[in-house]
């Protein structure tokens, strides 16, 4: 009886993609869905690959080289568990269940304690690049314990994005650490997003861009130092025409963004950590904004605000906007990594960051002519706290201060708004501030709750009784 390299559970667009991408490698794959006709219809498209099809969970592990595989690529949550219930009778020890989709981190360390009682290995795999990606080479982001994932590595390294640095993907640590890079990923990806559809809102509202102008920008900015596959993609974008309307097609989207929860989980998580990301928070609730569709439609016949008068040297404000989002994207990128710092030493997982920004330079949603500059940052000083402190970034930021502070002045003059943009110079002022109105704050505190301060001139904790200073009694009732 034939037997497979490894067993893939899940044959959705990732699913089906990945096990192509698996079996071109040299590897045969035996394949199970729950819906067991798309087995049948998966097989009957490609009839010359090796692909074994298997109709239930118990055919899929017989067919399975010990010590056997299984790549789960069902929907996140409790389609996971449910298949975990499906096989855990049927698993033996040695054995390794991958789960490839979106997880929470901390639901896969629950997962891989469950599993390991049993003697089972338990591996959280990051998969980033979309259907693409998975068919021809993503960024793979593994966690878990590192004998399993140096067990599957003879796979991954086949399948994943080459780039000259070497294959995307490497072990990143125990546990989730899988998992929760690709949700810092995806929290990245969606402040990246949201910044550049800021500079294309100024671009079109302010500079009078049309769809064929912005895709002429974009286009020669890919060439640039903003080299990345997002811009790439967004320079397509303007290119395509509804063959409906002739209008451009992405004039004819509905503005309201959807959302899968993982940007949402990396702002939950740094609040958590005490981790500052205000730019991947602002991206997170400019779609639930964006959402809020018939609200706004409302309030826009209601609240005052200044009417845009556009700008009288395009060209020059076009080269604005390109420092101004090249700069907010350092300050995006500084506190993605500066939270894989704070995580990687609250959960133990020994993040190596040059890796991390190694392995996303190619397959992933966020691959960026930038990560190379990080990934130097980081291999000169892997303690680094923060990427704004490396020189290269430090003079990066000051040669595009003045037009990133121009461009976000020209917004709110026009009432345009740029919360990704502004967040992001927000956190670069703060950070760059040797004192700030904190300690008002923290007098506030002590004043209602007596919650103590320290001082800048002496050691220890101090309280005071603020209202007996000026003249006021505790038990005087409040002004009316």
């Amino acid at each position: 009886m034939e037997t497979a390299a490894i067993g893939l559970i899940g044959l959705g667009v990732m699913g089906e993609n990945l096990a192509l991408n698996i079996e071109e490698k040299g590897f045969p794959v035996a394949v199970y869905n729950r819906t067991t006709a798309k087995v049948t219809e998966f097989l009957r498209r490609h009839p010359s690959r090796r692909l074994i099809g298997c109709f239930s969970p118990e055919e899929l592990l017989a067919r399975l080289e010990r010590p056997r595989k299984v790549l789960l690529m069902v929907q996140a949550g409790a389609a996971v568990d449910a298949v975990i219930e499906q096989l855990r009778p049927l698993l033996e020890p040695g054995d390794i269940v991958i789960d490839g989709g979106n997880s929470h981190f901390q639901e896969t360390e629950r997962r891989g304690r469950a599993l390991a009682e049993r003697g089972v290995h338990y591996v959280g795999l990051g998969v980033s690049g979309g259907e693409e990606g998975a068919r021809h080479g993503p960024s793979l982001m593994p966690g878990g314990p590192r004998e399993a994932v140096e067990a599957l590595i003879p796979i991954l390294t086949r399948i994943a994005a080459q780039t000259e640095d070497g294959p995307c993907v490497t072990y990143l640590g125990p546990g989730g650490a899988g998992h929760y890079v690709k949700m810092v990923h995806n929290g990245i990806e969606y402040a990246d997003m949201q910044l550049i559809a800021e500079a294309y809102d100024l671009l079109k509202r302010l500079g009078g861009l049309a769809a064929a102008d912005l895709h002429d920008v974009f286009a020669r900015w890919n060439r640039g130092e903003l080299q990345s596959y997002l811009i790439e993609i967004t320079a397509d974008i303007f290119a395509v025409r509804d063959p409906e309307s002739g209008q451009p097609l992405v004039e004819q989207i509905l503005d309201t963004a959807g959302q899968k929860g993982t940007g949402k989980w990396t702002s939950q998580n740094a609040l958590d950590l005490g981790a500052p990301i205000p730019t991947i928070d602002a991206a997170v609730e400019a779609r639930l904004l964006s959402a809020l569709k018939r609200e706004r439609t409302a309030a826009s016949r209601q609240l005052a605000g200044p009417q845009p008068q556009g700008v009288m040297e395009r060209e020059r404000f076009v080269d604005r906007v390109e420092a101004a989002l090249y700069a907010a994207k350092i300050v995006s990128y500084a506190q993605g990594m500066a939270l894989l710092g704070r995580a990687s030493d609250e959960y133990g997982y020994g993040f190596d960051l040059a890796e991390i920004a190694r392995i996303w330079k190619g397959g992933c949603i966020i691959r960026a002519r930038l990560l190379d500059r990080i990934r130097r940052a980081f291999q000169r000083q892997p303690d680094l706290p923060n990427l704004l402190l490396d020189e290269e970034f430090r003079e990066a930021i000051r040669q595009r201060q003045a037009a990133w502070r121009a461009v976000i002045a020209t917004a709110v003059e026009n009432g345009i708004p740029v919360l990704a943009l502004a967040a992001s110079l927000g956190y670069y002022d703060m950070y760059r501030t040797e004192r700030l109105p904190a300690n008002l704050i923290q007098a506030q505190r002590d004043y209602f709750g007596a919650h103590e301060y320290r001082r800048v001139d002496r050691d220890g904790v101090f309280h005071t009784d603020w209202a007996a200073l000026v003249g006021k009694h505790r038990d005087q009732p409040p002004p009316a």
